[in-house]
């Protein structure tokens, strides 16, 4: 089987396949781009293979395979994305990846920002590196000064303190793991899926303590400013974006270097020209639903009534199927497929893409949203998801070409 290998800081891009169908689209979009940015094509999280009822080495092989039939000769990479446990770990190395990212989400102080002076202050166990930081200013080449007061600190010890032993831990034990099966490894930290944003003197704490502990760091992934909701554009103001962006991309550069990763990535392109000019190219995006919905997108064009069929199911499943995810879609916010006679019309409401969606002016594309939060339930259901595999395999050069032309215009995005 054709290998991945480790692609260290060069920029990359992560092509999600929640069907394993997706990956001839995604070589073709590459090669229809033609720039620098290396392709990691076997990226699934272990909740996501729970969702869909794959396995580590289902996601690799699918990704290899296309590989091998495109004839793609470059260096290419595999994320076993969002690992928690030991046991993700395992599976996962063993399938043969190479780029793990942590997420150590689940020991975050979720609401650390929102608290008091005196409520940090009961909360507060003083870390072992605390004192490194007390008092100290980090002067950043853009001349941004980050200070390391007392509250700042304890606030950071508050909300993160937990997570960095966790990220130290589960790193030291992919180093051991990979280097039993002579494997080579990348880390990657995600702390991106929390409500509140990482300020840069956590970004700075993190990273330090990582380094210092001997973490192989390649990328992290900070929670930023704005919303960075699934399926649909950025919300927020991008030129304050740039800025907090640069900041952060200079602490990368200092500390490491290492990538500045941007979660949640599927179709933010109005912030993309951003983050690549604060990046100077030194960047990772993740993507993985949008893939899923351009295949809804292939299912409309040739099949009406397993769309509006698949529309129905995952109405009936969003409010169970949401509770993982921050979205704003609720069912109010897009009609029932039974009132939308039109196809197209039904297609713009339920799969419309960003070009139509006006950036950072809020949400706009609920029923997208519905769409990319049920696509576990679609998956794991019998015959949709039989039908739905169906319609791919019986039309896969509109399939591959959906997917290019849809990537392209992300890839495009990302120029430097």
């Amino acid at each position: 089987m054709i290998k991945p290998t480790l692609l260290g800081t060069e920029p990359s891009f992560g092509f999600g396949d929640r069907l394993g169908l997706a990956s001839p689209g995604h070589l073709e979009s590459l090669k229809q781009y033609g720039g620098p940015i290396r392709g990691i094509f076997a990226q699934q999280s272990i909740r996501e293979m729970t969702r869909t009822d794959r396995t580590p080495e289902q996601v690799m092989s699918c990704a290899a395979d296309a590989i091998k039939d495109a004839g793609f000769d470059q260096p290419w990479g595999a994320d076993a994305d969002h690992l928690k446990t030991h046991d993700d770990v395992d599976r996962t190395a063993k399938a043969g990846f190479v780029f793990f990212t942590i997420d150590p989400s689940d020991n975050v102080d979720q609401q650390a920002d929102n608290y008091d002076a005196d409520k940090i202050e009961s909360l507060y166990k003083a870390p072992q590196w605390a004192e490194q930081y007390m008092g100290k200013t980090v002067t950043l080449p853009c001349g941004t000064a980050i200070e390391f007061d007392e509250l700042t600190i304890k606030r950071a010890a508050v909300k993160y303190a937990k997570a960095i032993v966790h990220a130290v831990e589960m790193a030291g034990y992919i180093k051991d793991t990979t280097s039993k099966l002579n494997q080579g490894h990348e880390i990657e930290i995600s702390v991106d899926e929390t409500e509140q944003p990482t300020t840069h003197a956590e970004h700075y704490i993190i990273a330090d303590q990582l380094i210092k502990a001997g973490v192989n760091l390649v990328s992290l992934a900070p929670r930023f400013i704005g919303n960075l909701e699934k399926g649909i554009d950025y919300i927020g103001d991008v030129e304050l974006l740039e800025v907090s962006l640069k900041q952060h991309a200079e602490i990368a550069e200092m500390l490491g270097p290492y990538k500045l990763s941007l979660h949640s990535g599927s179709d933010k392109l109005s912030m993309y020209p951003a983050f690549a000019r604060a990046t100077k190219g030194r960047f990772h995006v993740k993507t993985a639903g949008t893939s899923y919905l351009e295949a809804l997108r292939v299912v409309a064009m040739q099949n009406e009534d397993l769309f509006r069929r698949i529309i129905d199911f995952s109405r009936d499943r969003y409010e169970t199927d949401k509770a993982t995810y921050h979205v704003h879609a609720t069912l109010n916010s897009a009609p029932p497929q039974s009132e939308v006679k039109d196809l197209k019309e039904l297609e713009s409401l339920y799969l419309e893409r960003w070009e139509d969606v006006a950036p950072n002016t809020g949400f706009t594309a609920p029923g997208r949203q519905i769409l990319h939060c049920t696509f576990g339930s679609v998956l794991t259901d019998k015959t949709l998801s039989a039908e739905l595999r169906q319609v791919l395999e019986e039309h896969p050069d509109t399939h591959k070409q959906i997917l290019a032309d849809h990537f392209v215009k992300h890839l495009d995005a990302l120029r430097y």
